[in-house]
């Protein structure tokens, strides 16, 4: 506990024990040691995380135009596999983006000698066991995906089709410098996520060490020095008596013209509480949830929680989820008899139902409108369109 260190003063003359010293930061960078620093062992990246992907997974799908091949496709997203429902799913594959900037969809095709199919069923693969195969155009060819035990080791391949269908939807976000992966909110919010960390470790440690910064002992300011044995002793009785929890709080007895002398700065200088919140603003801002969802005080950015929340949908959710569906319909188009075209049900999403009821009220009283303008505008289908669905159904 106590790295003891015996350092003559040129100055003064006088020995004194120095207990601490200052290092380099160190900083997290692997993407498997940032995922579990970042979301396992922090409870800001933790709820972020949490809150997109569930958020993202509750957005229902519909259809810009119905056909018989996108019926199938919405089917498919509702029951994707015996072991997971559609929400299980999408919430892996958004909580996989914002931990690690990629995620990935695996499509389980029937091999029937059907050329245009959809698949029977979709998984969702970890991003840190897929590596690309990558061609000699520069683009990827297939996907690795390696899973190992203690026992064995499996690598899978999956290859494109000559078609141009991939049985890996691979979705990513931007990454400046990297053809192959996306840059996660996480990675970037690393440092703030280090610091976080750093604060709660220092905290505990603090505690542990009853609740004192480290110092020194300064003894013989005349020149008179410690013997080995008071040296030996005073270092014994200072771990016993005056380090753990069990110790927080007893004095420090001085005799002999000892004096106490704090080396390490005190918590008001360094200030870890105002320094912990701000990284952890700092990553709500990487991963776009306002602070004030995560119960993050001294952030006055919004009036009310209604407008933060306002805000996260519209800046965060609903793009991710619109960007998502566009990628599904491409991958899904390729192998459908007909063109898939997914888009976000945001009737569903009960947070914008204050702007909806804005929206309605203001299409009631714009008498220069007809009523198909007026559904037009909605978002809402010809009436033509609804009559020939329910007689259809």
């Amino acid at each position: 506990m106590f790295p003891w260190k015996t350092r003559e003063a040129k100055a003064s003359g006088a020995p004194f024990v120095a207990l601490s010293q200052l290092g380099s930061a160190r900083w997290t960078r692997d993407k498997r040691a940032l995922a579990r620093e970042g979301m396992l062992n922090n409870a800001i990246g933790y709820r972020c995380v949490r809150l997109i992907a569930e958020a993202a997974a509750g957005v229902r799908w519909q259809l810009d135009a119905p056909t018989p091949s996108g019926e199938k496709a919405l089917t498919l997203l509702d029951n994707p596999n015996p072991e997971q429902s559609g929400i299980e799913l999408m919430e892996a594959f958004y909580g996989h983006l914002q931990t690690s900037g990629n995620a990935y969809l695996h499509g389980v095709m029937l091999d029937d000698g059907a050329e245009r199919e959809l698949p029977r069923q979709i998984y969702a693969l970890r991003p840190d066991r897929i590596s690309p195969i990558v061609g000699t155009h520069g683009w990827p060819m297939g996907w690795n995906y390696k899973v190992e035990t203690q026992q064995s080791r499996h690598v899978k391949r999956f290859m494109r089709a000559a078609d141009g269908w991939s049985p890996v939807l691979h979705f990513k976000l931007f990454h400046p410098l990297d053809d192959y992966e996306g840059l996660s909110p996480l990675e970037a919010a690393g440092k703030a996520v280090d610091v976080h960390n750093a604060g709660a470790a220092w905290a505990k440690a603090l505690i542990d060490n009853s609740a004192r910064p480290s110092g020194a002992l300064i003894y013989g300011k005349g020149g008179d020095r410690l013997t080995t044995e008071q040296f030996t002793r005073l270092k014994s009785e200072l771990e016993d008596l005056h380090t753990g929890v069990s110790n927080a709080g007893r004095p420090l007895l001085l005799e002999g013209g000892l004096e106490w002398k704090p080396m390490s700065l005190t918590p008001a200088d360094m200030d870890f509480i105002a320094a912990r919140h701000d990284a952890a603003r700092e990553i709500a801002l990487a991963f776009g949830v306002p602070p004030m969802m995560l119960g993050i005080p001294g952030d006055n950015t919004y009036s009310n929680y209604k407008e933060a929340n306002m805000a996260f949908w519209r800046l965060t959710v609903l793009p991710l989820v619109e960007k998502a569906g566009r990628s599904l319909s491409s991958w899904l188009s390729v192998r459908a008899q007909e063109g898939v075209s997914l888009r976000p049900d945001l009737e569903s999403v009960s947070a914008l139902s204050g702007e909806r009821d804005a929206l309605w009220a203001r299409l009631e009283n714009a008498s220069f409108l007809d009523d198909e303008e007026k559904r037009a505008i909605a978002g809402l289908p010809p009436r033509e369109l609804d009559s020939n669905k329910e007689g259809g159904a």
